[in-house]
């Protein structure tokens, strides 16, 4: 598993595209090294994801029950990574396939190398200022670090397996099965995303 993760990131890649500050990146780094030696065990069947809930940016909560019937992108988000213009292929789709039943959920995280703002207005208004974001994101979350009940089953799911770095999506189906996971560098927009989404979209 963690030399799929790392093939699959490509780390001087990811370096290169990320944008963490000077002081403290040893120990962000160090800690995010540590992250990719412990393994989640794997689930031996999918099971629901929509039976969670998760708390929301402006601390409200969404209760997943009430996306049945409609397909999820779930995502894990960072606002200073050099993926993070990915934001706009999300709204993107957000705005292309909302009206036709998807949901698009965003998890800000600062698991991987803390490049994640602290405080929830920072995270809002930036995603708002920078790319429009308007589709919902959730509370400040660890996607694998300390997984929340969400994301620790999104990694345990058959065929799935925890985040990479930013921007690794999942795709749900209406009755909350997971369809399939991408990694950070499969855009929002590729065609295979695209093609999934709309095979899963309600009649």
């Amino acid at each position: 598993m963690f030399r799929q993760q790392v093939n699959e990131l490509d780390w001087g890649h990811a370096m290169a595209q990320s944008r963490p500050s000077v002081q403290g990146v040893g120990r962000s780094l160090l800690s995010t090294l540590r992250m990719y030696v412990r393994r989640p065990s794997k689930l031996p069947q999918s099971t629901d994801l929509y039976q969670h809930r998760v708390t929301l940016l402006d601390g409200g909560e969404l209760d997943l029950a009430s996306l049945r019937g409609r397909p999820t992108l779930i995502v894990n988000t960072a606002s200073k990574c050099g993926f993070t213009p990915q934001y706009e292929g999300l709204q993107r789709l957000h705005e292309r396939f909302s009206d036709r039943g998807l949901q698009v959920l965003g998890s800000p995280s600062a698991d991987f190398a803390d490049q994640e703002y602290d405080d929830a207005d920072e995270i809002g208004a930036f995603c708002q200022q920078n790319y429009g974001v308007s589709f919902p994101l959730t509370e400040r979350t660890s996607v694998r670090a300390d997984p929340s009940p969400l994301w620790s089953d999104l990694a345990r799911q058959p065929n799935s397996g925890p985040p990479a770095w930013n921007f690794t999506k999942y795709l749900v189906d209406a009755d909350g099965r997971l369809i399939k996971r991408w990694s950070t560098r499969t855009k929002p927009e590729d065609p295979e995303i695209v093609s999934a989404i709309q095979a899963a979209l309600p009649g």
